[in-house]
């Protein structure tokens, strides 16, 4: 989920975190085992939240193991194995593919066409298997890449687009369990877009690329506004968690939701201000 849904390590008790990283490894070792090396290099922090969410939600039986591998060879360490994990494996390749094509649709990298092509073959079995997460993520970037063309002012029409995929990608199965699940991934997935936004400000301004922030950059009260509206995304993803029947693995999950999607936030904050900070100095 583009680097933004992640842990805030010093919250969490060791044992947390080992459970932790056994999402991360199982994630990994699935990305390994259904789509090779070209799938594995997607991997990413991000998912392991979806991976626990569903772990949590449905629960059922898991495969837990001790094991090494190449990036930690020194000990054993845990990894865990379900069905939540591989459609976590999954999702991670469904967006990472989407991504590559809309780089290669936006800035015609040449990198980013050859990675997707690599994927491609191996995706054709994602489109079969989940149409209805296909078709939301390749009709929202395609939405989004026509916002983007024609200049959209309209932050909560932009943000929405990812809101509406990534509520798709939450949902496992269409069950009593949709509704909240397609309500939490819309609040988190503006969320996430929102944060993308901010973080490229000011390398898209400099470059002379759309950012729905550059419209609304120069109010008085900008970072005080702006963060008041991302805690609004995260107090309506985190009010439909709270209303899951959701036990296993609640220290974690509520560390993401609660503190772990800041710690991107602050630092980026504070790196916006040092640069102001120095700007001003130099004149």
């Amino acid at each position: 989920m583009f680097g933004y849904v992640t842990i805030n390590k010093p919250e969490l008790k060791i044992r947390e975190f080992e459970r932790y990283q056994g999402y991360y490894c199982g994630i990994c070792r699935s990305l390994r085992k259904r789509y090779g090396i070209s799938g594995q290099i997607t991997l990413s922090y991000d998912m392991v939240f979806l991976a626990a969410l569903l772990t949590g939600l449905y629960e059922g039986k898991e495969l837990r193991a001790m094991r090494r591998c190449v990036l930690h060879p020194a000990g054993k360490h845990l990894s865990i194995q379900n069905p939540y994990i591989d459609y976590a494996a999954d999702m991670t390749v469904l967006l990472a593919y989407h991504n590559l094509m809309d780089d290669w649709q936006d800035d015609k990298k040449v990198t980013s066409l050859a990675a997707a092509e690599l994927m491609k073959k191996k995706c054709l079995s994602l489109k079969e298997r989940y149409p209805r997460q296909w078709n939301e993520v390749e009709q929202c970037l395609s939405r989004l890449h026509a916002c983007e063309k024609n200049g959209e002012e309209n932050l909560d029409a932009v943000s929405g687009l990812t809101g509406k995929m990534l509520a798709e990608i939450l949902v496992y199965k269409e069950d009593q369990w949709e509704g909240r699940l397609r309500a939490m991934g819309f609040y988190l997935g503006k969320f996430i877009y929102l944060m993308d936004a901010y973080e490229d400000l000011s390398q898209d301004e400099k470059k002379h690329r759309y950012n729905p922030l550059l419209f609304v950059k120069d109010r008085p009260d900008f970072e005080e506004w702006f963060r008041q509206v991302l805690t609004m995304m995260m107090a309506g993803c985190a009010g439909k968690f709270e209303t899951l029947p959701v036990l296993k693995d609640i220290e974690i999950l509520r560390n993401i939701l609660y503190a772990g999607v800041w710690t991107k936030y602050d630092m980026i904050k504070k790196k916006r201000e040092e640069r102001t900070e120095n700007i001003n100095e130099s004149i």
